[in-house]
């Protein structure tokens, strides 16, 4: 969900957007116009961030945040093409017009438990989930743009009667999430050419026959040959600490376990974990409970439960665990500049153990089984 923009408001945000800060890219969103008016004097101090932005002729591409606001080497690069549009005939989500997920808000902590029904819409959402992710990922070179690749994950949903679920949920401004190098997670498709030797995390949701199906993973552009060694431990790391904390998903194992396997992986391939953002129930709605923390002591209640569907999206990254946020409200970044991995599936809990909703092909087969027998 999206906070409200005022400093020390903690309430969701609703649909009134500040509009100087639109003419500079950025989505600031506020709860209502009475809190909007009353925190402006320290609202437009925000501003002043954009000042040193370079004057720059229509078309021309330009950084719109100021060098304080990075805590790496990347770089955003706007102006962000103009929002793509879906076809009316496409059946929406309930915040695809106003960014508020108001059926998630009304459900609450409550966890939801699929029939017969849902399970095999869930099935098939999967499918195609994991179709516009390999199709997507099949583009990612050098001098690719992830403005480029968002396109073809918006085009790719909608060919198959989908919507893409990140579009304005809660005002995010594209249908797929781009991560790069130092950055964790929101990572919103810009401008910026793909460089050999970076790495980034595609995220694919689909919406389809009412319910949501989520899962990202990480490429090497260029090639896992022109990775260096700590990267390609990232990445190798982090995607193991996926499988082993699938492997021992099944009715009535705890969901605070579920960290501890994670954080046992990490600690072993010397990497951190990002505690700010965790798994998730999703379903008919994209975001909802259970919570799933990747790390370990966490007090997450409750055990797995057959019908269950949610995601495990572990973060990892070579330095801290610490995030920053860019001024675009979104795009979560590393304190120390260094990178950082994430893997997800969608899951089913069976009688017996744990479908991965998001892998129909049975490519991390070896992948659990190998977490399983370590």
């Amino acid at each position: 969900m999206m906070k409200c923009s005022s400093i020390n408001c903690e309430n969701e945000a609703s649909t009134l957007k500040c509009p100087i800060c639109l003419k500079f890219g950025v989505t600031s969103v506020f709860c209502s116009q009475d809190c909007f008016k009353k925190n402006w004097s320290s609202h437009k101090q925000f501003h002043l961030l954009f000042q040193g932005t370079p004057t720059h002729k229509p078309g021309e591409n330009y950084d719109p945040f100021p060098p304080s606001a990075y805590t790496g080497p990347l770089r955003a690069l706007y102006p962000l093409s103009d929002t793509r549009k879906v076809p009316s005939d496409i059946p929406f989500p309930d915040y695809a017009l106003d960014g508020i997920p108001k059926s998630e808000r009304k459900i609450g902590h409550q966890t939801i438990i699929l029939d017969d029904e849902h399970i095999e819409k869930m099935r098939y959402a999967s499918v195609l989930a994991r179709e516009i992710l390999d199709i997507t990922a099949e583009a990612i070179k050098p001098g690719v743009t992830t403005d480029e690749l968002d396109e073809i994950c918006h085009n790719e949903t909608i060919k198959r009667k989908g919507y893409p679920s990140p579009l304005n949920y809660y005002h995010f401004p594209k249908s797929l999430c781009t991560s790069v190098n130092e950055v964790i997670c929101h990572g919103i498709p810009d401008k910026r050419p793909l460089e050999t030797g970076d790495i980034i995390n595609l995220d694919v949701t689909i919406y389809i026959n009412g319910v949501h199906s989520d899962m990202n993973a990480t490429y090497f552009v260029g090639g896992r040959e022109n990775a260096d060694a700590d990267t390609i431990r990232l990445v190798d790391t982090t995607r193991a600490s996926l499988a082993k904390a699938i492997s021992i998903c099944k009715p009535g194992t705890r969901i605070r376990d579920i960290g501890k396997v994670i954080e046992a992986v990490a600690t072993e391939g010397r990497c951190s974990i990002v505690k700010n953002y965790v798994g998730h129930g999703v379903n008919q709605m994209f975001h909802c409970a259970p919570n799933i923390p990747h790390y370990a002591n966490n007090k997450a209640p409750g055990v797995l439960q057959e019908g269950m569907t949610f995601t495990i999206e572990p973060m990892l990254a070579l330095g801290t665990g610490k995030d920053k946020t860019w001024p675009d409200h979104w795009t979560a970044v590393t304190q120390d500049g260094k990178r950082s991995a994430q893997f997800e599936h969608t899951l089913l809990v069976t009688a017996t153990g744990v479908e991965i909703l998001t892998d129909p092909n049975g490519t991390w087969k070896e992948d659990i089984e190998a977490a399983k027998a370590a």
